[in-house]
């Protein structure tokens, strides 16, 4: 009797949470055609975003005109993973601030996010359009760094994500284009090894080694750089592959750093004639850190996988 109560008793709980499972409604389809459900997030880190949408909430119910107030709420609902209802409420600030270059700039980087890269592209062409011409600004940071201090503008952001749109279309002249007009831009060791990178790796694709070497000439050990650790490493790494085995054991720690660094070193596999060992590692990158998916070295992972199909 016993064992049958237990046993009941199993049944229901993994019925309960396949119910719950399913109940679950996808923010994106993978590139490779799989569900993607909101990242999960510890206690602590959703009960502060939870805390900080809130406030950003009741600001925007104070200044309902306000497109600054509309883009809060907007990068604090992305952040619990709500990509979809961040781009709803991006588009609702639009019907009201149709010529905001900020909004253009967020929604299309949720786009990125859901693998909608055409919505992205239009977004963000539609925001270079925008801000061409004008003087630039700093961009605060949603989720300040070590230092406090934001290593974007609203133009670097703006190149740096249609950059990356067209990058993940498998349209590398034009990724590379995007990454020039950004680097024009970039002020500070961060946001220049964040774009070095990508304009780089575009560049390799195109097989165009010599002005991709360029890119990693003014690029030195001494950066002095906080943020973006990960892209400076790699930078190094092109420029001398002794340090591949270290940047490859790195991986073994998961989290953002391995989808970053796992990219970078499966470009560099393909373009040095490794199509296996590229093609090992983009698989390690999606089966490996499924909470990444967001990332963009896990998108532009499923990108190229979906293209070896």
């Amino acid at each position: 009797m016993l064992r049958r109560m237990t046993h009941v008793f199993i049944v229901a709980v993994l019925m309960a949470f396949v119910v719950g499972q399913d109940a679950r409604k996808p923010e994106a389809t993978s590139l490779l055609g799989q569900p993607l459900f909101a990242p999960a997030q510890s206690d602590e880190a959703r009960a502060k975003n939870e805390v900080n949408l809130a406030s950003a909430k009741a600001d925007f119910e104070k200044n309902a005109g306000s497109a600054d107030a509309a883009i809060w709420v907007g990068r604090r609902t992305a952040y619990l993973g709500r990509f979809r209802d961040a781009i709803a409420v991006y588009t609702d600030a639009l019907s009201r601030h149709p010529t905001d270059a900020r909004l253009y700039r967020h929604r299309g980087h949720r786009y990125i996010s859901v693998r909608e890269l055409d919505n992205a592209i239009a977004d963000l062409s539609k925001a270079a359009a925008l801000v061409a011409g004008r003087p630039d600004e700093i961009e605060p940071d949603g989720q300040p760094n070590a230092r406090n201090s934001p290593t974007g503008t609203l133009k670097t952001n703006v190149y740096y994500h249609l950059g990356l749109a067209h990058y993940l279309k498998g349209e590398f002249g034009r990724a590379a284009d995007a990454y020039r007009l950004c680097m024009e831009h970039s002020k500070n060791p961060d946001m220049q090894v964040a774009t070095a990178h990508w304009q780089y790796m575009a560049l390799r694709r195109l097989n165009r080694p010599d002005d991709a070497k360029k890119v990693l000439g003014p690029i030195t050990e001494t950066m002095d750089v906080f943020e973006n650790k990960s892209y400076h490493k790699l930078l190094m790494m092109y420029k001398d592959d002794r340090q591949a085995d270290s940047l490859a054991a790195s991986m073994k720690a998961g989290g953002l750093d391995a989808a970053t660094i796992g990219y970078g070193l499966a470009n560099w596999h393909s373009y040095n004639g490794r199509r296996e060992d590229a093609e090992k590692m983009l698989r390690a990158i999606v089966d490996e850190n499924p909470t990444q998916w967001a990332s963009f070295g896990y998108i532009a992972a499923e990108a190229d996988l979906a293209r070896m199909r």
